[in-house]
């Protein structure tokens, strides 16, 4: 008898590595004096030194270089006594001097890492973490001027010059993401930091935050990292994580043909979800490096020292201190923490009053702003409800003078009508009845009529008082204080 012997299919091991390129929030251009903004008309923001014309020289832009140092020690980058300007060589129609005035082997940081924070990971894939606390290690960080943009239409292209020259941090990891949800969470977390410090604005729409994949495959088993093939440009973190996927998927079916991967840059069809070749990836060599005759060597120990002085608490930091000092929990922290401007708000809204409840104060931030907000589609920093406003209705909350259900309508016509608490709770009457007396002759009253519930109670039954709390409260149209009600009925009722 012959048995049939089924094949069994090799596992495959996925390393990704990312090159992010941020644009840096300075005034000016890398080399030049050219403003470094967005959205104005095309072609209206160049002189002859980012047109690349014949004479032109360039000069270092000194708020660039401090704050990629600063991005550095943020990361946890060393960053060596004397960096150098390097030509890289190559031949695009976006390179106005058909060379980029960059960085080789001595950037301006080296080393370093991005923690990759639990809720920087897509929302499907925060409870399945495969390494929590995990840091991906950097290889670089190295400064640069940007290419021009390029819009390609159905039968021509045109390139606009203005992002020529802006000054650009690339950002290099190591091979050292195992997954897309991992990439994902780098590219949030990396983002995050580089707000906190002010160095980017790191808005991926507006092109400030650009990001290549670098994905090989291999066999379980084998050492050797497979070919490494980069994906160019995505302008997206959703993006990124599908393009990996299917990259993945792509490389596995080849090796599962018996065909050979070779290095190669791709680009990736969002709308297609594909990638398709664009040219054999070049090496180091093929851009023929070599230092930038027109810039000095800069020694970087007077920039350390300034730069230390501005490091700002890091995600993670404040998260740590919401917990220690505000009593919120590890979730609650990481939300509020997870957005600079976000947190901003938080802090003033505890600020607001000595005496209000940051815990409480978080709950509302999180379970009721943020929900309107989402809703609303509207950003913290234009957020109706000032944070001193949010802190004197959570006061009023937690000092009895309303209830929680009348806490939220009057919440829902502060984000409508940016009128005060204050305001809103005097017009629709809800100051709670605190009078002892007067709330004594209503539970009293109730009591009298009820006496088949007071036996219930008596009895054993002590979840029916609550029937007696819903009744004064009831009888006085809901402005009752409840808690001094419960408190009244047990004491009459139990004695």
């Amino acid at each position: 008898m012959e048995f049939k012997v089924t094949p069994v299919m090799p596992q495959y091991i996925v390393t990704i590595g990312l090159e992010v390129h941020a644009q840096l929030n300075t005034r000016s251009k890398m080399f030049c004096g050219c403003a470094a903004e967005y959205g104005a008309d095309p072609n209206t923001l160049t002189c002859p030194t980012c047109l690349g014309l014949p004479g032109a020289l360039p000069v270092l832009n000194e708020a660039a270089i401090e704050r990629t140092v600063l991005t550095g020690i943020m990361l946890g980058c060393t960053t060596p006594p004397v960096v150098k300007w390097d030509r890289k060589n190559y031949f695009y129609p976006d390179m106005p001097k058909n060379y980029q005035i960059s960085q080789y082997d001595l950037p301006l940081c080296l080393g370093g890492g991005v923690p990759l924070y639990d809720l920087a990971y897509p929302k499907d894939a925060q409870r399945s973490i495969a390494n929590p606390g995990k840091v991906v290690k950097l290889t670089r960080i190295h400064l640069e001027e940007d290419v021009a943009k390029s819009t390609h239409h159905d039968r021509f292209t045109t390139i606009d010059f203005n992002r020529a020259g802006t000054p650009l941090m690339e950002i290099v990891s190591e091979p050292d993401i195992d997954s897309a949800e991992e990439a994902f969470a780098y590219l949030n977390s990396l983002r995050q930091i580089l707000i906190y410090g002010g160095v980017s604005d790191a808005d991926m729409e507006k092109g400030q935050l650009r990001c290549d994949v670098n994905i090989s495959v291999r066999p379980e088993g084998q050492k050797e990292l497979g070919a490494k093939i980069e994906l160019k440009n995505i302008n997206s973190m959703s993006a990124v994580r599908r393009a990996i996927k299917a990259e993945t998927s792509r490389q596995i079916d080849c090796l599962q043909r018996g065909e050979k991967l070779i290095q190669s840059t791709r680009r990736w069809d969002d709308d297609h979800g594909e990638t398709t070749l664009m040219r054999t990836k070049e090496d180091a060599h093929d851009y023929r490096y070599f230092p930038d005759p027109d810039l000095l060597p800069v020694h970087t120990a007077d920039i350390l020292a300034r730069v230390r002085a501005h490091v700002p608490e890091l995600p993670h930091e404040k998260r740590a201190r919401f917990e220690r000092d505000y009593g919120c929990s590890t979730y609650d922290a990481g939300v509020l923490a997870s957005d600079k401007a976000l947190a901003s708000y938080y802090e003033d809204a505890v600020a607001a009053d000595a005496g209000v409840s940051a815990k409480k104060l978080a709950n509302w931030v999180i379970n009721d702003l943020l929900g309107v907000m989402n809703d609303n589609a509207i950003a913290i920093t234009g957020c109706p409800v000032k944070p001193e406003q949010l802190s004197a209705l959570v006061s009023t909350v937690e000092s009895g003078k309303i209830s929680g259900s009348q806490a939220k309508e009057v919440f829902n016509e502060m984000f409508q009508t940016r009128r005060s608490p204050e305001d809103i709770i005097k017009a629709k009457g809800f100051e709670q009845m605190n009078d002892a007396g007067a709330l004594e002759t209503m539970v009293d009253q109730i009591i009298a009529g009820a006496p088949d519930k007071v036996a219930e109670v008596r009895g054993g039954n002590e979840k029916a008082m609550n029937w007696f709390t819903g009744q004064v409260m009831k009888l006085s149209q809901g402005k009752a204080n409840p808690k001094m009600v419960s408190e009244l009925v047990r004491k009459r009722v139990l004695g």
